[in-house]
């Protein structure tokens, strides 16, 4: 299975990012050098969207297709799936 995942950064920012264990991903996010670039430096991130599918083909064209949205737009689908997740 594959993630991709929306992680909200400590100074508001987002990040978008695939991965096969979500949870160690994060972790390295927050704790170490395996995580972009992008994260290292605005620490600590908090995962605020997940989708699962099933091969890495699918989450990578979704991910291309979040990456594309607007700020907005991915603040809106995080509202979104927090209502439907509830």
């Amino acid at each position: 299975m594959y993630y991709v995942y929306i992680l909200k950064c400590a100074d508001e920012t987002l990040y978008t990012g695939i991965a096969v264990d979500l949870g160690k991903r994060i972790e390295e996010h927050n704790t170490s050098d395996l995580g972009a670039k992008y994260t290292k430096y605005r620490r600590p991130v908090k995962l605020v969207y997940s989708k699962k599918f099933r091969d890495r083909s699918t989450a990578s064209k979704e991910e291309i297709r979040i990456k594309a949205l607007s700020r907005e737009e991915k603040l809106e689908m995080i509202k979104k799936h927090i209502r439907n997740s509830v």
